[in-house]
């Protein structure tokens, strides 16, 4: 059986009664959409985050996209973002109609260069819009200066980050909103797709809740402006629900995964990753860098291991972004790391056993390649 990154099999055995009686309890209830399990998600994950609200919608990419809506991105605007991410993140900028602004990331972590932000800033910035990529935090408080003292909002995208922390601060409680994604192999996934955006700002709400259900603010009207059909669902909601309850057993396993990683790869010439000083890691994807990544890759074949690269291709060098005019070597920092890093196995439920088979596969082919 071939090993890959990501499995949500051992954990659906784990929580298999709890999962299919929250699918009982949805279609017990009478009410299969807007009911109380997504009334009772976005009240408990506001919660988490220790915001007032949360929006729960269809999925990452419409939270991003109905968040950019709800701060007042429009048609023409400029969003200051990074090329080292997983394309939803450019393609919501490019759905509301605005360009995307891209700043290279640090070679230590990945993540946005927040020094490289100022200069990128234009009199139709309107957003600013870091990924806490792989688990861990940007560094927000020179973001949080810069966005204060330029009066742009930041919108926090927490796809990769649920539960994460900087300083003891959550992810996504910084910015005037964040956007989270829902995705099975997210760190608190659904059996599916889901998203929501949290926010404290009574106004974004409001809007948020409007934008979802097709621009009504009551039913069968249309206000302003339409919006979409971006609701998330009861049975997501409550699977959710409990899975929410969940989440910070399941950031000690990751974390545990990540430290016999780092223990037992630590003398060999991969570099794992680098977790900033104030950062609480979540491991949503356990990234490593090698010269030779392909040529590993390749190697692990033989001994039926499959590997992810996130991300082979820099946004700003796929042809469907052309069009913003980023040629090769505009992002050297964000191009190099495409060619080098690549991912190990990492879940919740992952095994000692099927680790240590990575890592003894991984240490043999590091000796020859």
């Amino acid at each position: 059986m071939t090993t890959r990154v990501w499995d949500y099999l051992p954990e659906y055995e784990n929580e298999r009664e709890d999962i299919l009686d929250a699918v009982d309890t949805v279609f017990r209830s009478g009410q299969l959409v807007f009911g109380p399990s997504v009334r009772g998600f976005e009240e408990e994950f506001a919660a988490y985050h220790g915001l007032a609200h949360s929006v729960g919608v269809d999925n990452g990419t419409n939270a991003l996209v109905l968040a950019l809506r709800a701060l007042g991105v429009r048609p023409g605007d400029e969003v200051v973002t990074v090329s080292n991410t997983a394309a939803p993140t450019v393609i919501a900028i490019d759905q509301v109609g605005a360009t995307p602004v891209f700043v290279d990331v640090h070679e230590r972590n990945y993540l946005m260069d927040v020094s490289q932000v100022e200069a990128a800033i234009t009199p139709r910035t309107t957003c600013l819009l870091p990924v806490h990529l792989y688990g861990q935090c940007v560094d927000l408080a020179p973001l949080e200066a810069l966005a204060a003292k330029h009066g742009i909002p930041i919108l926090e995208d927490c796809a990769q980050s649920h539960g994460a922390r900087q300083n003891g601060r959550i992810a996504g409680a910084t910015g005037k909103a964040a956007a989270f994604s829902f995705y099975p192999t997210k760190v608190l996934g659904a059996y599916g797709d889901g998203g929501a955006v949290v926010t404290d700002d009574a106004d974004v709400d409001a809007e948020l809740r409007r934008l979802r259900y097709y621009g009504m603010d009551k039913q069968y009207y249309v206000v302003q402006t339409p919006g979409h059909n971006s609701r998330l669902d009861e049975v997501h909601a409550e699977i959710l629900r409990r899975k929410l309850r969940r989440l910070d057993g399941y950031l000690e396993a990751r974390r545990k995964v990540a430290a016999r990683y780092a223990e037992a790869l630590s003398d060999t010439d991969l570099i794992l990753p680098s977790v900033e000083p104030g950062n609480d890691h979540v491991y949503y994807v356990y990234v490593v860098r090698h010269p030779r990544r392909d040529a590993i890759l390749e190697a692990l074949q033989a001994y039926d291991i499959s590997l992810n690269i996130s991300y082979r291709w820099p946004v700003h060098t796929m042809s469907g972004f052309a069009h913003l005019g980023y040629g090769p070597g505009s992002l050297p920092v964000t191009e190099r790391l495409a060619d080098e890093i690549f991912s190990l196995p990492m879940y919740s439920s992952l095994s000692e056993d099927l680790q240590d088979k990575v890592i003894s596969a991984l240490r043999e082919v590091l000796r020859t390649v």
